[in-house]
């Protein structure tokens, strides 16, 4: 797998509910509907919306936020792309 999606939702309720997705190739449709999508292989942040507003785009600041919540599946991303996981990743995680 090369690139991980973050989709955001809103539940009847007002609560906001996030669906993680890993993926070999980007289609036409995800860039529409992902919020988040995010490059292994290039170590790239190629998309960043939250509620309609760009976020950053700084791939060490988005991997650490993420990956505290999804350690295991960042550490997979990385080997499987020929990386080593970032420094960031590994201090987020102490």
């Amino acid at each position: 797998m090369r690139y991980l999606f973050l989709t955001y939702y809103t539940k009847p309720d007002g609560k906001i509910d996030e669906a993680m997705t890993l993926a070999t190739k980007i289609k036409r449709r995800d860039w529409q509907t992902v919020n988040v999508i995010l490059d292994f292989k290039d170590l790239q942040v190629l998309k960043a919306s939250v509620g309609g507003t760009v976020a950053t785009k700084d791939w060490e600041t988005v991997v650490a936020t993420y990956y505290q919540h999804y350690p295991n599946i960042f550490e997979r991303l990385f080997q499987e792309n020929g990386h080593k996981a970032s420094e960031t990743a590994e201090v987020s995680a102490d």
